[in-house]
């Protein structure tokens, strides 16, 4: 049986491969204190494996969060030149091969539906070939080796070492960010299990005249946009928001169709991620991996599509769904 911690060792031993070549890279001038970071990523992702079976204690992984935050915090982290293929190069090989370039990208989400629907289905001496309930995430793993191998074959490269430099090459762009959206889906855990949902409920339930669904359609639609801005992520703020006013006072109390409410919330929530950088993955990192002079260029031209749609869910909500 093919496990999800073998998926998880295998990204944690690239994050090390690639931090060795951050720490030989002299034209990074922080190329110490970059490859500790992306280092202490790659061991925590197999040592986590022992934390979440509670042979070894968290203790020295929750220290290597704190050190790699101390890292990325004071600036001590930074950007090598990789060894990768040249501009004109790039622009050759685009004119060649066209879009089978695209061929090794959508290779990964193929190979993980296959898993996901057919090879789960499977099993060997009466035990399943993947491991059960991480189906889509080894399926996503095994698509990713396979279009690495579609891509080297395509491109007929035979260095390993080329596709690992270009890989450093993105990471170090992105650097920190990267991560962040991680990192706010765990905060909304946290918030959920802390009960601000509960909080944000009574404060909103106290504040909403009763009776008032178009009021508490705005203050839901709304609330996930803003809890969205600040947090970065739509699924961070949906259990704070639903549990809060979407389930108790749209579904509930005015009796709405849970599944449009609660999509058409996630989709208002969604208008917030247009706008924020907290979003990294979605707005600061294109701008840096395509060098704009304004990184904060994609949140401008997309504030006025964000609020639009925010209305345009509100009235969709009030119209339909309750």
């Amino acid at each position: 049986m093919i496990k999800a911690e073998w998926f998880f060792w295998l990204v944690g031993g690239i994050f090390v491969v690639m931090a060795a070549q951050m720490a030989a890279d002299r034209t990074n001038p922080k190329r110490l204190g970059t490859a500790a970071f992306w280092g202490l990523l790659g061991v925590g992702f197999v040592y986590s494996t022992w934390v979440v079976d509670k042979s070894a204690p968290p203790e020295p992984l929750g220290a290597a969060v704190l050190a790699m935050i101390c890292l990325a915090g004071f600036g001590f982290t930074g950007r090598g030149t990789a060894r990768t293929a040249t501009l004109r190069e790039r622009g050759a090989g685009a004119r060649r091969f066209g879009f089978r370039l695209f061929v090794p990208a959508l290779t990964i989400p193929f190979v993980a539906l296959v898993c996901a629907v057919g090879v789960k289905r499977l099993s060997i001496g009466g035990e399943p070939i993947l491991q059960k309930g991480s189906e889509t995430v080894l399926g996503l793993g095994i698509g990713s080796v396979v279009a690495l191998a579609v891509g080297m074959v395509m491109l007929r490269e035979r260095r390993l070492s080329t596709p690992v430099h270009a890989g450093r090459s993105i990471l170090e762009s992105m650097g920190w960010a990267m991560l962040l959206p991680q990192l706010l889906a765990t905060l909304g855990a946290i918030f959920s299990a802390a009960g601000v949902g509960e909080q944000v409920r009574r404060i909103t339930t106290s504040v909403l005249p009763e009776g008032s669904v178009f009021l508490a359609v705005v203050a839901y639609c709304v609330g996930m946009f803003l809890f969205t801005v600040v947090m970065g992520n739509g699924f961070a703020a949906f259990p704070v928001m639903t549990a809060a006013v979407g389930w108790p006072v749209l579904v509930e109390q005015a009796h709405g169709n849970p599944a449009a409410v609660l999509a058409v919330g996630m989709l208002a929530g969604f208008c917030g991620t247009l706008v924020t950088p907290m979003a990294a993955n979605y707005n600061v990192v294109p701008a840096a991996l395509l060098e704009l002079k304004d990184q904060y260029g994609p949140i401008k031209a997309q504030l006025p599509t964000a609020f639009i749609l925010l209305g345009c869910n509100i009235a969709i909500m009030y119209a339909f769904a309750v």
